[in-house]
């Protein structure tokens, strides 16, 4: 039972640590207009929900590793060992990718339509990165 609320607390994680990407995309061409107190509500909800993510990564991890544990998966299986990789290599592309060009459209002076187009870039790219995650959660590929 215990499993299955693991799996079930899992799946979960990885959707919320997913879904609310997607409501940042209809924001990016509205970053590249919004002035003030509304530019900074849109560089807010970006920054909410990088952090968002960031901890229900935690959550993530952590339900994953015990289900590592419980269900008896060697750390040698391809589909894991995969996603731990895409993983340490999403973490260093988190840490760059957004936080610093949020500073920066901060800022008072900054070139907006190059960082909007910036974190654009990210913003598909890390969605890519967790995708290919999800991929190698749910199809456990045989990599090698």
């Amino acid at each position: 039972m215990l499993y299955l609320w693991l799996i079930f607390i899992h799946a979960v994680s990885a959707m919320v640590a997913i879904g609310p990407f997607f409501v940042l995309i209809p924001m990016l061409s509205k970053l590249r207009t919004a002035e003030g107190a509304v530019l900074n509500s849109y560089l807010d909800s970006f920054h909410f929900t990088v952090r968002l993510s960031k901890h229900t990564g935690h959550v993530l991890v952590a339900s994953g590793l015990l289900l590592m544990w419980l269900g008896g998966w060697p750390w040698s299986t391809p589909w894991i060992a995969g996603t731990f990789i895409v993983l340490f290599a999403s973490l260093l592309f988190m840490a760059r990718a957004f936080s610093p060009t949020i500073r920066k459209l901060r800022q008072p002076e900054h070139d907006r339509q190059l960082l909007v187009n910036k974190l654009s870039r990210a913003l598909y790219m890390y969605m890519f990165v967790l995708f290919v995650m999800l991929w190698l959660m749910i199809m456990k590929p045989t990599l090698w």
